[in-house]
């Protein structure tokens, strides 16, 4: 309930005795005196913004918090006007001028005092010239809302709100440059000298021209007005626009979106792609002149920004980067953590253990290395292909929900432009500016583009730089600059014949250019391969998920969506190094891998190898070696990073069609005899490395080696270091 006209008075007192006395005991019983410490530091100069919490208040008056948060604007300048009022209390020692505008007050205000004192005893003193409030004031005040308060939908923002304080939510879509806006106009007139001070409370006003001042009313000589820029006072001034979440939109209706104004020191607290809260006064824009009559009785509004705090996407409360308790660790970090991590990415979804995985390292992500000026992504991308049916755009829905911060789109419904940065007419200036698009709101987070080989090619060429050198260079309406897009591209492509055809090369089926897969680090071939015990598991799988609307039980419990995000947030802080000795060995695999491409160049079913699969191994490694929280990679996270490779390209490779079907245990136990060459006795520990670096799982190496030990084709010691191989096999 607002106060009435005549309680104003009382509830300046109010306020001047909560700004006074108001005090915070800490454990050890001291008194801290919170708003009487900011009022002495705003007196000599050292800060500029007072910030009261509707909390503390509360504390002491629930009637005048109820009374503030429901004529907002109105306590604003009441609250000025009482610090005003109190700050020589607490001013001990001159402040010396900061700026033209302190220097131009205290020469005018010196003038008034000399002028006073010449002026003869007993003969009328002209009126003392008075200077308005707002230019003498060097400070802001704010409001904050109580922790009580509800956080409003901006759809739920209308007229009823209007002069109250509020608290919305959403994602910041434009945000315009900081600029000085006027806020007291100075003139002086060209015939008697007065100077005339005119305050300014819109974007907009009109100057005056004629000198409202004694000498020229009196001898009506008509005095014009020239404004004093120097004598002004100005403040910054930002534009947002911000939009409500996609969650919060009922269905068939466009997302809405609010303006905020933004003053002083909360300007570039915010920048596009970034999830807020604003705490604010709802205030209609006030027009003049011919837009008045245009706009005739309707008032568009704004929201004048009192409070800005960033937030995580699809996290109600604030405090969203808190860590991670004990037992929560501990549960993570027991036997298989990895798997149970990648089982819990999309549980309700079949199959798919190794793309999980990957999809696991991509959410984590490698470490960025910048030596001497040059810069090398640390973000993984991937390309998820492969027959229409094998829910890539689920996969990809998940990832985008997943993720912190991540933008969705898809190849048909994005041009260049709605990808990089789109040139718009602020209407505002009417000058030109840029607002990104989906590649720079979802900076540091994850872009994931569904049907990508639907993209027109000169769309898809804009995608090109964001892959590797993480920036969009733009240079169009006479803007020259480089934005930041360090983001992890996760894109998903059907093949160009309806399904995959195995006897046509890669560049044919998908038809994407070398160029463009080369930068993918992980290119994954979904095939959906008729099997009858396998479609038997995933038909039973699809049906439980359809009846109970939850995924079937698995080996490990999926873990919660917001306990995997604080997870990866920790990792994400890890900076492991790769150490010495183990380049030897990456530089070996690399050189093998080559060397196979090459042996396979006539083929269709070989990816293009280069430099950047050695540094796709490098962040595969390392982001390994993040998820386990480790300081340093290990041999193991360089075997898994080159399985995970060798995986991917081994699903773009048709099985062998051979006259028994070989098996997985079969093709290890050839393998083995080709690393034998000849030779009796084999090191366990290298079958198990070269063979995982050929893309077998570990669990199918063990099993070779126990059925053909149980077959007496070859003998293990006893402490299963070194295989022997049999004399009637040679």
């Amino acid at each position: 309930m607002a106060n009435k006209t005549g309680d104003y008075e009382a509830d300046r007192q109010r306020l001047k005795e909560f700004l006074a006395n108001f005090a915070v005991t800490d454990e050890d019983g001291k008194k801290t005196f919170k708003y009487a410490e900011q009022l002495t530091a705003i007196a000599h100069r050292e800060q500029t913004s007072l910030t009261i919490d509707l909390e503390d208040v509360a504390g002491v008056d629930e009637d005048l918090a109820t009374a503030i948060r429901e004529n907002t604007r109105r306590y604003n300048l009441l609250v000025a006007e009482v610090v005003e009022a109190l700050l020589p209390d607490y001013r001990t020692r001159d402040v010396p001028s900061r700026d033209a505008l302190d220097v131009f007050i205290k020469h005018r205000q010196t003038a008034t005092e000399r002028a006073e004192a010449t002026v003869a005893p007993g003969v009328q003193q002209p009126p003392a010239k008075v200077f308005p409030p707002e230019l003498m004031r060097r400070f802001e005040v704010y409001f904050k809302t109580q922790a009580s308060d509800k956080v409003l939908p901006i759809r739920e923002v209308k007229a009823g709100q209007i002069g109250k304080l509020i608290s919305i939510k959403g994602i910041v879509t434009r945000a315009t440059e900081v600029k000085p806006m006027m806020q007291v106009a100075t003139y002086t007139c060209d015939q008697c000298g007065a100077e005339t001070f005119q305050p300014i409370n819109s974007t907009s006003f009109m100057p005056q021209i004629s000198c409202p001042g004694e000498d020229c009313r009196v001898n009506k000589s008509g005095g014009r007005l020239t404004l004093q820029s120097r004598g002004s006072k100005f403040s910054k001034f930002q534009e947002l626009k911000v939009q409500e979440h996609s969650d919060a939109v009922p269905t068939g209706h466009i997302p809405r979106s609010i303006t905020v104004y933004v003053r002083g020191d909360l300007t570039r607290l915010a920048t596009p792609g970034d999830h807020v809260q604003i705490c604010g006064i709802f205030l209609p824009i006030k027009t003049e002149g011919f837009k008045a009559m245009a706009s005739g009785l309707l008032s568009d509004t704004y929201l004048e920004a009192h409070k800005i705090t960033r937030l995580s996407k699809s996290e109600d409360e604030l405090g969203v980067e808190q860590d991670m308790t004990e037992e929560e660790l501990r549960a993570l970090n027991g036997e298989d953590f990895y798997n149970k991590l990648s089982s819990s990415i999309a549980p309700e979804i079949y199959g798919h253990e190794d793309v999980k995985k990957a999809l696991l390292l991509l959410m984590v992500g490698g470490v960025d290395r910048n030596p001497a000026g040059m810069k090398i992504r640390g973000n993984i991308n991937i390309c998820l292909m492969g027959d229409p049916g094998v829910a890539k755009s689920q996969l990809l829905s998940y990832m985008d929900r997943l993720a912190p911060r991540s933008q969705y789109t898809t190849g048909r419904g994005s041009s260049g432009v709605g990808l990089t940065a789109a040139v718009m007419k602020d209407p505002l200036t009417g000058e030109m500016t840029l607002e990104g698009g989906a590649l720079v709101l979802a900076d540091q987070g994850i872009c994931c583009i569904d049907e990508f080989d639907k993209m027109d090619e000169g769309d898809r060429t804009a995608i090109h730089e964001v892959m590797e050198q993480q920036t969009i260079s733009i240079a169009k309406a006479g803007i020259m600059t480089s934005l930041n897009a360090r983001v992890s591209i996760l894109a998903a492509a059907n093949p160009a014949y309806g399904r995959y055809n195995t006897k046509r090369s890669i560049e044919d089926n998908i038809q994407l250019p070398a160029a463009l897969l080369s930068r993918f680090d992980l290119l994954w071939l979904i095939a959906d391969k008729s099997d009858r015990e396998n479609d038997l598991r995933l038909a039973r799988h699809i049906t439980y998920v359809h009846q109970n609307n939850t995924n079937p039980p698995q080996q490990y419990t999926p873990l919660d969506m917001s306990l995997m995000r604080r997870y990866i947030a920790m990792c994400q802080k890890q900076v492991p190094l790769i150490p010495p000795e183990l380049r030897d060995y990456i530089v070996g695999c690399y050189c093998e891998l080559r060397k196979e491409s090459r042996a396979e160049e006539n083929k269709n079913t070989t990816t293009f190898t280069s430099a950047r699969t050695l540094l796709a191994i490098l962040r595969l490694s390392t982001a390994l070696a993040r998820l386990r929280t480790a300081q340093t990679v290990e041999k193991d996270d360089v075997g898994e990073a080159i399985r995970l490779m060798e995986m991917s390209k081994d699903s773009l490779k048709a099985a062998p069609t051979t006259s028994r079907g070989q098996q997985e245990v079969d093709r290890i136990y050839q393998f083995i005899l080709s690393i034998a060459e000849g030779s009796k006795t084999v090191k366990v520990q290298d079958i198990r490395d070269r063979a995982t670096s050929k893309g077998f799982k570990p669990d199918a190496i063990d099993r070779c080696l126990e059925e053909y030990e149980s077959l007496d084709v070859w003998q293990l010691n006893q402490a299963r270091s070194k295989l022997t191989i049999s004399n009637n096999l040679k």
